[in-house]
């Protein structure tokens, strides 16, 4: 049966008056892009922030809607304006299913095109509401939400075991090096910018972009697309503005996106040596901004950090690589994973 997506969920337009002590606050920067559970908050904050959710309500992005970020709230909280809750309505649809609805790349094409502004295009509920999807019966929706959550779960399982590989090379890089951050480890010092140096992204609108390109498209939250022109080759990106502190190394042509900072020299540095030197760096270290945080490239470039000489890059970069094959396979396993769940959603809505 073909619903409207307001015949089964609805919008949350509630605010809160009173203390935010120990309230946990959610910007769009704590929705990880594609993630079906809200992970991060910040709590004790000063902000802006008044509109509230609860515990199993959706949160939608609907700032820059391509970044394709909503979740299902796993606590209660207040949250952005730019982030619509939406929640089930009772018996009008199996409510586990509807994040996946949400989730789905249907969705998120509909709110692209309907999203308004140049520089922050925004998406409103009343378009979001005519969007259109074929239902099952409830028992059927309950057979399906079951085994979409499932692979879900098997999925967050592998998602984990790369985040333990991950942490077991960032261990091995403080083991070696010591924490750049204090200098541990008593080595010749020297700026940043001569370590590495940044730039700050390009300028590239959802509508310019080409997906028949084969470039890749970097951003504050990583790959975002693809595009037919490169404006950058082997180097560096991390956040700017909004999502900060990620960092990606990146190999042959590609496009940094203007939410982030890229290398422009890496002054003969190993690439994958950089990585995990600026993740335990901390660049976010010295972002600021109340609202949307920023990251400004000087700022970093005249502090002082420590140098590893190239051979102990490289013998760093050997310890990496045969953790980077042991990842790969496990997100071989998530593409299939993420296929199955399309397929499911595909054949069933």
């Amino acid at each position: 049966m073909k619903v409207r997506f307001d015949q089964i969920a609805r919008e949350c337009r509630n605010t809160h008056n009173g203390s935010m002590m120990d309230i946990p606050i959610v910007g769009l920067e704590h929705i990880e892009p594609y993630d079906m559970l809200l992970k991060n908050s910040d709590i004790n904050v000063e902000t802006t922030f008044s509109k509230t959710f609860k515990k199993g309500q959706i949160l939608f992005g609907r700032r820059r809607a391509y970044q394709h970020k909503a979740c299902v709230a796993t606590f209660d909280g207040i949250c952005s304006g730019d982030i619509t809750v939406i929640e089930a309505i009772e018996g009008a649809i199996y409510p586990d299913l509807l994040p996946f609805i949400v989730q789905n790349d249907d969705f998120f094409e509909h709110a692209i095109k309907g999203s308004n502004g140049a520089l922050s295009p925004r998406v409103k509920w009343e378009h979001m509401a005519n969007f259109e999807v074929n239902l099952p019966t409830i028992d059927e929706q309950k057979v399906l939400a079951e085994k979409l959550w499932a692979a879900y779960e098997v999925k967050q399982s592998y998602l984990k075991m790369i985040d333990a590989t991950d942490e077991m090379v960032k261990a091995q890089f403080i083991e070696m090096f010591g924490n750049p951050q204090t200098n541990s480890q008593g080595r010749k010092s020297v700026r940043f910018d001569e370590v590495l140096t940044f730039q700050r992204g390009h300028d590239l609108p959802e509508k310019e972009r080409k997906s028949e390109g084969v470039i890749p498209i970097y951003g504050s939250n990583g790959f975002v697309g693809y595009h037919t022109e490169s404006k950058a080759k082997d180097g560096i990106v991390t956040g700017r503005s909004g999502s900060i502190g990620k960092v990606y190394s990146i190999k042959g042509d590609y496009w940094p996106l203007n939410t982030s900072l890229y290398s422009i020299d890496t002054h003969g540095n190993n690439l994958t040596y950089l990585k995990y030197m600026v993740e335990a760096f901390d660049v976010s270290r010295f972002s600021n901004g109340t609202g949307v945080p920023t990251l400004n490239r000087n700022d970093i470039h005249k502090e002082m950090i420590p140098l590893a000489d190239i051979a102990e890059q490289r013998t760093f970069e050997t310890i990496a690589y045969q953790a980077d094959k042991s990842i790969s396979e496990l997100r071989k396993s998530i593409d299939a994973i993420d296929k199955v769940i399309k397929s499911l959603i595909n054949e069933n809505l």
